[in-house]
């Protein structure tokens, strides 16, 4: 990250007396300690919420000026911001390009801190390539202490993070919370005053407190605009207006729903309302204004043919569950970064996958002999992938998955890998993934890098994600291991695509119980496949079964499922082993593949934000080692016995 002023989000490293000085070089950016203002109301003062809360919560200015790249070309930059993402206008043919453009981004508290900056040089007709990208932690970057007014950020090359290709001139500032109440006042009182005298009268006050749809605020409108009208001159001025909105926001919030979005206010959350108000009011400053609207910096990065594309419906951008031409695009949210990404998949691969698995016709050629013909291709890519000749295919997978593949984690080089499959199934670095809470054995963590989803039930599962008619709990552990357990308990999915770390790890510790291999087919993992009615590949695929035991989460089955180009699930662990968390399990083979973790019911509270994003139809992109859950039973609290199969003898 440019010059070193970002930070990994999960960095404890840095002092107390470090997060005290950001913090106090942060109130003094916005006047605090002057004590001029009128925002101290009781124990809910800003300067309280920085203290406690340790992120601040405001509005971003965040200006892109200009960079110099080392060839001549077309530019232009996007900037991604939790799930939003902002491009600037197109330069003209140049080495340094000059936008000047600008964007606002809320900074909440637990919500996003790093922004992504991407530069692309442009080719209208068929794609813009990605140059170089930084990575820039606000909350750090507006802490900084610098009088030119700007910053130089470093541009690194997206397939090596140690190259820089170019560097990009931007400069940040935060508004002070006053003067966000002090806007929105002046942008709202302009719609309501209707002789334009810069005043509120009593008629004009009382139609903008109808406005807001706050029926308790209605009933006390004379007792507001008494309370508003502070020189008792009959009529409520700016800053009079702006000073009753921030009292009433401390005291009994008189909005309920935003005036111009229709967005429901939390009541709770008293600054970032008026700050979304002031967002919703935005006139602009003198510069121009990024173009916003784009989910991922791929989509704002897009030429004209995709735009077409995107009008005629053969390509579109959507969070959540989507189906034929609309699932041309997965996009998943970035844990760690707090952003919107889009999943790298082959153009030809997506169309063949919705041709096969998101129709009759195709899924009636799986029942007339693909199956087979899936099976006999994996099993022969599967040779391929072991042998000398296929290390040549290693540096154009590395090219392809630049952005998402760091080769600084791997343990060995490239030239170590002989053949394919070894670096497919690739070692990190010791400490590359660590483990959270590693000291808490009621902590479950995540078990792959991978795609997560998580569900409070299979019923949750399939009414939000598992689209397949027949699938169930008894079919995904199959005949051999009763599901009794398991009916009702939490279930996570976690879909590992072919540029991720292959290698699988112990959510829990506990001790291995058994291990049962289910034959099946070989259907993709992709959501374009999971999410068919007409195909079932959870519980049709190959896959092996482990039963864990564990005494702060009970029974865990543990499913491994093979998919396309998988022909081989390896495990190193055997029945009767003790392991701890973080420990490494297994690795799978070439291609895409999937693990699910089933939970017994009310054993574990699963994290709040993977719920709310599984909710959504929303995959969460995660690495091995960070947080599941929370165990939910007492230690040591035994399960009632199985008495499924039990034989009285006299």
């Amino acid at each position: 990250m440019g010059h070193g002023i970002s930070k990994d989000e999960n960095d404890d490293s840095s002092s107390s007396e470090s997060k005290s000085s950001r913090i106090s070089r942060l109130k003094q950016k916005l006047h605090l300690h002057s004590g001029h203002h009128h925002y101290k109301h009781g124990s809910t003062s800003l300067s309280h919420k920085l203290h406690a809360a340790e992120d601040f919560t405001g509005v971003a200015f965040l200006t892109l000026i200009g960079a110099e790249m080392k060839f001549k070309d077309k530019w232009l930059a996007c900037v991604s911001f939790g799930e939003q993402t902002f491009r600037t206008n197109i330069t003209d043919q140049t080495e340094k390009p000059i936008w000047k453009c600008e964007t606002k981004l809320l900074l909440e508290k637990n919500g996003p801190r790093v922004a992504r900056i991407s530069v692309f040089e442009t080719n209208r007709l068929l794609k813009n390539n990605l140059i170089g990208y930084c990575e820039i932690d606000l909350l750090d970057f507006l802490a900084q202490d610098s009088d030119s007014g700007f910053e130089i950020f470093d541009l690194l090359d997206p397939s090596s993070s140690d190259k820089v290709v170019g560097h990009i001139r931007l400069s940040c500032s935060i508004e002070d919370p006053m003067e966000t109440e002090k806007g929105f006042a002046r942008r709202i009182l302009s719609i309501v005053d209707y002789d334009g005298d810069g005043n509120l009268t009593y008629s004009e006050f009382f139609k903008l407190i109808d406005a807001f749809g706050n029926s308790a605020a209605v009933s006390k409108k004379k007792e507001l605009f008494e309370a508003a009208d502070r020189n008792r001159d009959g009529v409520v001025s700016m800053d009079e207006l702006a000073l009753l909105l921030a009292l009433q926001q401390e005291k009994e919030p008189i909005m309920n729903c935003c005036p111009v979005c229709g967005e429901i206010l939390e009541v709770s959350d008293k600054l970032n309302t008026m700050i979304h108000l002031t967002l919703c009011f935005d006139e602009g400053t003198g510069n121009q204004v990024m173009r916003g609207g784009f989910l991922t910096e791929k989509e704002a990065s897009y030429g004209w043919i995709f735009k077409l594309s995107e009008w005629a419906h053969f390509s579109s951008y959507d969070v959540g569950l989507n189906s034929g031409s609309s699932a041309s695009h997965i996009l998943v949210f970035d844990r760690k970064k707090r952003r919107l990404v889009e999943e790298l998949i082959d153009g030809k691969i997506v169309l063949s996958m919705r041709a096969i698995y998101q129709s009759k016709l195709g899924l009636g050629l799986m029942d007339k002999g693909a199956k087979e013909l899936l099976q006999s291709i994996s099993e022969r890519q599967g040779k391929q992938m072991n042998s000398v000749e296929s290390a040549k295919d290693i540096p154009k997978f590395v090219e392809f998955f630049k952005d998402q593949i760091n080769l600084a984690e791997v343990k060995y080089p490239l030239e170590h890998f002989k053949t394919f499959n070894e670096f497919f199934i690739r070692e990190l670095k010791p400490h590359a993934r660590p483990i959270a809470s590693i000291e808490r054995e009621d902590v479950a963590i995540c078990a792959a890098d991978s795609r997560l989803m998580a569900f409070k039930s299979a019923q949750d599962g399939q009414r939000f994600w598992i689209k397949g008619r027949k699938f169930s709990i008894q079919g995904l552990l199959g005949n051999e291991i009763s599901s009794t357990a398991f009916v009702d308990g939490t279930l996570v999915i976690f879909r590992l695509a072919p540029q991720d770390y292959h290698r699988f790890h112990f959510p829990v510790s506990g001790t291995i119980e058994r291990f049962v291999h289910i034959p099946g087919c070989l259907y993709t993992v992709n959501p374009i496949a999971v999410n068919s009615k007409y195909c079932n590949v959870f519980t049709e695929n190959k896959r092996v079964v482990s039963i864990i035991s564990s005494a702060d989460f009970g029974k865990i089955a543990f499913i491994a499922i093979g998919a396309t180009m998988v022909g081989s699930i390896t495990f190193l662990k055997k029945e009767g082993d003790n392991v701890r968390k973080g420990d490494e399990f297994g690795y799978f083979s070439f291609g895409g593949s999937t693990v699910i973790c089933i939970f017994e019911k009310d054993a574990i509270q699963i994290d709040e934000d993977l719920l709310e994003n599984s909710c959504r139809s929303l995959e969460t992109l995660v690495s091995v080692g960070m947080s599941l859950g929370v165990s939910t039973k007492k230690r040591g609290e035994a399960a009632l016995p199985n008495l499924d199969n039990c034989v009285l003898v006299e």
